[in-house]
């Protein structure tokens, strides 16, 4: 049996912005993720295979730098 297609997925901050937006296959994160702060500036981006850490995930500051990057396997 095939899996499901991944579905968008898109969680908020409590002001109603949006906090991480990302797929969900099965329930579990599927896909590349982020995470955004209230003003709207992206804070991480991350990757997740069967809801496992994947790939590289980063971390920007407010100006959108890259301050750390990290890398899993899958």
């Amino acid at each position: 049996m095939a899996l499901p297609k991944p579905r968008k997925y898109i969680q908020y901050h409590k002001d109603g912005s949006v906090w991480a937006k990302g797929f969900t296959q099965t329930g579990k994160m599927e896909g590349k993720w982020v995470w955004f702060r209230k003003d709207g500036t992206k804070m991480r981006s991350r990757s997740f295979v069967k809801g496992k850490q994947a790939g590289t995930w980063v971390t920007y500051d407010k100006k959108g730098n890259v301050v750390r990057t990290t890398t899993f396997g899958t």
